[in-house]
């Protein structure tokens, strides 16, 4: 029974084993086969000649991408690709570093931004310093990116700082009415401006808006700002502002000039006619087309058969032939250097202002306009208290017309010595008498204002009248002058033909 026992667990033992050596056998394929990768993109099968021909044509069609990637992983275009994510980044100013520094004159900057629209703009602005720009793009609506100066960019755009664009006269007259209006309807200076250059395509305009309204933000009068853009506004314009900054009036005085220049306007086209253009055009054309096509008729006519005056005419329309380049040239230069004489050399505009004075009809028509534009500013200066003594220096400012200056140096001398304002205008040839004497009444009355607005409203009147005849001369005068010439020249063409007609006919 022992035995028995003892042969049984012997058993159970060895099977127990059997069991255990199965279950590590099983345990161990199981780890084999979960430890185990395998790549199906593997062709483990042997490649024969189609397949390494396949292979080599895929290389060759990867090779651009695997250049491509190899360049954009490059340090250099790295390096370039994240200077441009920078400069996209919104420019951060030091507000008490070097980027507040203010210069002594304006500078050139150069500014990146992204406007209003989206879209990122390289532009120029002229200021005193950085700051100054990044806070006048900001205002404007712009993310600011980079804001430079340095002498390459002082010496290529130098030139776009200074403007030489003057605004012409129907632009100008839109401007004063709508800044006008603007103000009146209660919006700030600065905003009106900024409207209205927006409402101006030409970005000459642009520019010159937006460096006024740029001087208006770092504290500078409307005058003065106006007066730094060169020759866009003209300098009675200027002065008639400065005038309203010192009397409080600038709608009114916005109005009264954009009725002067629109009076200007009209009758600066009615004066210069297309019927003179016209009138040039048509004698210029028969002196170098018309006549010559005679010239050959008469050579072969005997000389005394041609009349002295059809001979001069032939010599005239030789001449404008012969020369007309150069004379074009000659009357180009003769402009210019009458025009240079005129704005710098004042004993000239003095001379050229005293001639076209005492010329009938169109004297008398300039006397009108400079007592009106006198009187009437000076009625506004005195009404609001301004002294006497700043009244004529403004006064002196306000005319171009050197006699007229002269009376108001004589004015302020004569008041230093104490003497009436009306001493100087006693008895001058370019201040009416009845303008004189309203002067003085208004000295004894102390209605001075009050008498000098009378006297420009009654002037501006002559002023209107004197101006419609004018125009009703000029048609009449050019249409007689026209027809003289073109007769003339018809006759010298008709005559030596009637003259050798006879003469057939008497040979006949």
């Amino acid at each position: 029974k022992m035995q028995k026992l003892a042969l049984d667990e012997e058993k159970y033992k060895k099977k127990e084993e059997a069991r255990i050596r199965k279950a590590e056998k099983q345990a161990e394929k199981k780890k084999k086969e979960n430890d185990s990768y395998i790549d199906k993109n593997v062709d483990i099968s042997t490649s024969g000649f189609k397949q390494k021909l396949k292979k080599m044509w895929e290389g060759i069609l990867n090779i651009p991408t695997a250049i491509k990637n190899k360049f954009n992983n490059n340090d250099f275009v790295k390096h370039s690709r994240n200077k441009k994510m920078m400069e996209k980044e919104a420019l951060l100013i030091n507000f008490d570093g070097e980027d507040a520094q203010k210069s002594d004159v304006k500078l050139l900057y150069e500014y990146v931004a992204k406007n209003k629209e989206g879209q990122v703009v390289k532009g120029y602005f002229e200021a005193f310093s950085k700051v100054e720009v990044h806070s006048y793009l900001l205002s404007e609506g712009f993310e600011v990116y980079s804001i430079r100066t340095n002498k390459w960019i002082q010496f290529l755009h130098g030139s776009r700082s200074t403007n030489y664009t003057k605004i012409k006269t129907k632009d100008l007259i839109f401007f004063l009415t709508q800044l006008s209006t603007y103000i009146k309807a209660g919006i700030p200076l600065v905003e009106a401006l900024k409207i209205l250059s927006r409402q101006f395509k030409k970005k000459s305009y642009k520019k010159i808006f937006e460096s006024v309204v740029y001087d208006l933000t770092t504290g500078e009068n409307f005058s003065e700002a106006l007066l730094k853009q060169n020759v866009a506004f003209p300098r009675l314009l200027i002065n008639m502002v400065k005038t309203a900054e010192m009397t409080g009036e600038l709608p009114e005085v916005l109005d009264d000039m954009a009725n002067y220049y629109t009076e200007t306007e009209r009758t600066r086209k009615q004066m210069i006619t297309a019927l003179f253009v016209f009138a040039t055009a048509v004698i210029t054309f028969i002196m170098m087309f018309v006549i010559p096509q005679f010239v050959e008729i008469y050579e072969t006519m005997d000389a005394s058969q041609i009349p002295s005056f059809t001979l001069a005419v032939i010599a005239v329309s030789e001449f404008i032939q012969n020369y007309i380049i150069w004379i074009l040239i000659g009357i180009v230069i003769f402009i210019l250097i009458f025009i240079y004489l005129y704005k710098n050399v004042k004993i000239f505009r003095t001379i050229c202002q005293w001639v076209a004075m005492h010329i009938p009809v169109i004297g008398q028509t300039i006397i009108y306009n400079e007592v009106t534009m006198f009187t009437k500013t000076f009625s506004s200066l005195l009404a609001h208290n301004v002294f006497i003594t700043d009244s004529m220096e403004v006064l002196n400012k306000i005319t171009n017309n050197e006699i007229y200056k002269m009376l108001i140096l004589d004015t302020i001398t004569n008041l230093a010595k104490g003497e009436k304002i009306s001493k100087a205008f006693e008895g001058h040839w370019a201040f009416p008498v009845p303008a004189y004497e309203m002067l003085v009444t208004g000295e004894k009355t102390g209605e001075l204002a009050e008498m000098m607005g009378k006297v420009s409203e009654y002037y501006q009147d002559l002023h209107k009248e004197s101006v419609t005849r004018i125009k009703s001369f000029i048609e009449p005068i050019l249409t007689v002058f026209l027809t003289a010439v073109v007769g003339t020249i018809i006759l010298a063409v008709i005559v030596p033909m009637f003259n050798m007609y006879s003469s057939i006919q008497n040979y006949g």
